[in-house]
């Protein structure tokens, strides 16, 4: 099962940068371990966890991807402004890339890559 406790806010304060950024030219991803968006709730990661190991101990083999941590380290790989817009942009717009960077999806690189080459992974192993 894979699944996502996080409503992610993609605020450049929370990483370090100055208030009112997102997203946009980022290059690298976050490289501190343990890091959590404040969108997330660790607590329901926690009650889910107790929840898992309450039915294998009664013996129903269920596992868990967590992509929720895997995906917010990954703030360099947005489209940002390199994605497809269905209607053009204004010149206010234009003129402001950081307003209308595409920071709600992960597209380049390889964050949909890494959950797919997980869960083959657990597939090939005969774990799910």
């Amino acid at each position: 099962m894979t699944q996502s406790y996080c409503k992610f806010t993609f605020r450049g304060e929370e990483w370090g940068r100055k208030v009112g950024t997102n997203c946009f030219n980022e290059t690298e991803p976050i490289m501190n371990d343990g890091f959590w968006e404040s969108g997330c709730d660790p607590e329901m990661m926690r009650i889910l966890e107790s929840s898992l190991n309450k039915l294998k101990g009664k013996g129903v083999n269920v596992q868990m991807v967590n992509i929720s941590q895997l995906t917010q380290y990954r703030r360099d790989a947005h489209p940002s402004i390199y994605r497809t817009h269905y209607s053009p942009l204004t010149e206010t717009q234009l003129s402001n890339p950081i307003s209308y960077a595409d920071c709600s999806h992960w597209c380049v690189p390889g964050v949909p890559d890494t959950w797919n080459e997980l869960l083959l992974t657990h597939i090939l192993r005969g774990e799910l």
